[in-house]
C-alpha cells in the first residue's frame, strides 16, 4: 500500500499523516482490517522520519481508526458508521467579524485611546511571578475588595466592610449568583430596562414584573415581588435620575414587603451635571439594597471585573452558600486592577475619562443641534456615555437604524429593551469610542438620511 500525503504549511507532519489516514479510513478507502504500511515503510515513502509516522500512528490507535497486532503490525480499525467530519467542516460558514469601517456609536463602548497600556503592562510584569499562579478565594482577591470599600467610601460616602464586597466577571454573572442565593419568587426590572438583566431572569425561569417608568424613575411594584433590579442614578437606557422622594419610597417599599433592591450604579463615575447622585444603598439603614458596581466603563469592558455589595446580615449565608465555588475572575487581574486603585492611577484615569467624555457629550448634543435640528431632541445626558435621541413623527427606529447601517454608522435600538409596548421612536448614540472628530462627521452624514421622510 502506498500512500500520497501533502504537508500544509502551519500544520505538523504528523498530524497532516494522521488526518490523511483519517480521512481515507472514513471514506473506506481503506477497508476494515487491511494491513496499513510498517512505520519504516511508510516513512521511507513520505520521507519523513520513523518518528513523525509513529507519532500519527498512535494517535490513530488512540482514537480506534487503527488497532495494532504484535508481531503482524498495524491494521484498520472497523468503523461500523462513516461520520464526515472532514465534509462537515469544509462546509461550515465563518463566523462573521466586525466591519472595520464602521463608526462605532453603540452604548457600553469606551475610548480604547487613552487606556494607561504602559502602567497596565508594568503592573502584569510585577504580579505575573510564580507566587501569584495558584487560584485565590471565590469571594475575590483581598486586596481588591480592600481597595473597592476604601474607594466606595471615598467616591460614593458608601461604608461597608470589605467582607461585603464580592468580586465576580460581569453584571450578569453576579446577577446569576444572587438569584440562585436568594431564589425570589418574582422580580421587578425598569420598563424599559437592562435587557441582559433581563435575560438572567428568563434563563432562570424567574417570573419578571416590568415596572413603568416616570419623571422620576422607576415606579413602585404594585404587585408582590421579592427582588428589584434598578439603575437609579442613571437609568438605563432611558437616562432618568431617581428622585429623592422616590428612592425613599422604594426603600419604604422594601422594607414593609421585607424584599431586596439590587442598585446597579454602571455609570455613576461620568456624571456631568451637578453633584454626584447619593446612592440608594448610601440611604439604606434597613440593610435592603444589594449595590452592584463594575470596572466595564471606567477601565475596559474585556477586563471583565464586577463587584457587589451585599447587607452584612447576608454575608455569613452568603458564604456558606457558595463555599465550593471558585473565583470567576483571574487572580493577577484583580491584583492590577488593586495596585492601580491603590497607587492613586484609577481615579487619575477616571478623572481624565470624565473630561474626555464630557467634551465628547458637549460635541455630539452641539451637532445633533447644528445638523439634525430641532426635529431630534435628545434626553439622558447628564450622565454616562450614551444619550437617546427623539426621532420626528417620518422616521421609526428601524428606518433610522437601516439608514445609519447603509453609511457603516454603528448605532442601537431602544425597542428591544422593552417587554410590553414597544418604543420605535428613539435610538441610542453612544459617544464612548468615536472621536471628536468623528462624531462631527457621521452627525452630519447621518443628517443626509435622516432628515428627509
Amino acid at each position: 500500500m502506498e500512500l500520497q500525503v501533502t504537508f500544509p504549511i502551519g500544520t505538523t507532519k504528523y498530524m497532516a499523516i494522521y488526518k490523511h489516514i483519517k480521512q481515507l479510513i472514513l471514506q473506506q478507502q481503506l477497508k476494515a482490517h487491511s494491513r496499513m504500511p510498517s512505520k519504516r515503510e511508510l516513512a521511507n515513502q513520505l520521507n519523513v522520519s520513523i518518528f513523525t509516522v509513529q507519532e500519527a500512528y498512535a494517535q490513530l490507535l488512540s482514537e480506534g481508526y487503527l488497532y495494532s497486532t504484535e508481531r503482524q503490525g498495524y491494521f484498520v480499525g472497523e468503523i461500523e458508521v462513516p461520520f464526515q467530519e472532514e465534509a462537515a467542516f469544509q462546509n461550515e460558514e465563518l463566523l462573521p467579524t466586525l466591519r472595520e469601517e464602521s463608526l462605532n456609536f453603540r452604548n457600553g463602548q469606551v475610548d480604547p485611546t487613552e487606556f494607561p497600556y504602559k502602567i497596565w503592562n508594568r503592573l502584569y510584569q510585577k504580579f505575573l511571578v510564580p507566587a501569584h499562579i495558584a487560584n485565590g478565594a471565590w469571594q475575590g482577591e483581598p486586596e481588591l475588595r480592600n481597595e473597592i470599600a476604601a474607594y466606595l467610601r471615598r467616591s460614593r460616602g458608601l461604608h461597608r466592610h470589605a467582607k461585603q464586597i464580592f468580586i465576580f466577571s460581569g453584571t450578569q454573572q453576579q446577577l446569576s449568583s444572587l438569584c440562585h442565593f436568594l431564589s425570589p419568587s418574582k422580580v421587578g426590572i425598569e420598563e424599559p430596562g437592562f435587557i441582559r438583566a433581563n435575560a438572567v431572569f428568563h434563563q432562570l425561569n424567574i417570573p419578571v414584573l416590568p415596572l413603568r417608568l416616570d419623571f422620576e424613575g422607576c415606579t413602585v411594584p404594585k404587585q408582590p415581588v421579592t427582588l428589584l433590579y434598578t439603575t437609579p442614578a442613571h437609568q438605563y437606557p432611558l437616562g432618568t435620575v431617581m428622585s429623592i422622594n422616590r428612592r425613599l419610597e422604594l426603600l419604604n417599599w422594601a422594607k414593609a414587603s421585607s424584599s431586596y433592591i439590587v442598585e446597579d450604579d454602571y455609570d455613576s463615575e461620568f456624571r456631568y451635571r451637578g453633584a454626584s447622585i447619593p446612592t440608594l444603598a448610601n440611604l439604606d439603614a434597613l440593610n435592603q439594597v444589594i449595590y452592584f458596581g463594575s470596572f466595564s466603563k471606567t477601565l475596559l469592558p474585556s477586563i471583565r471585573i464586577s463587584y457587589l455589595v451585599l447587607p452584612l446580615s447576608l454575608v455569613k449565608e452568603y458564604e456558606a452558600f457558595n463555599a465550593l465555588q471558585k473565583p470567576t475572575v483571574s487572580k493577577i487581574d484583580q491584583l492590577v486592577v488593586a495596585e492601580f486603585i491603590k497607587t492613586g492611577g484609577y481615579e487619575k484615569h477616571i478623572a481624565k475619562m470624565r473630561t474626555l467624555y464630557r467634551s465628547k457629550r458637549k460635541c455630539l448634543i452641539e451637532a445633533i443641534d447644528e445638523f439634525l435640528g430641532e426635529d431630534f431632541s435628545v434626553r439622558g445626558d447628564e450622565a454616562g456615555l450614551h444619550i437617546i435621541v427623539q426621532l420626528p413623527a417620518y422616521l421609526t427606529e428601524r428606518e433610522a437604524i437601516a439608514r445609519a447601517d447603509s453609511l457603516c454608522i454603528e448605532v442601537d435600538s431602544v425597542s428591544h429593551m422593552y417587554q410590553e409596548t414597544k418604543s420605535t421612536d428613539r435610538v441610542i448614540i453612544g459617544y464612548g469610542a468615536p472621536t471628536i472628530g468623528e462624531i462631527r462627521k457621521a452627525i452630519q452624514s447621518l443628517a443626509s438620511v435622516w432628515k428627509s421622510p
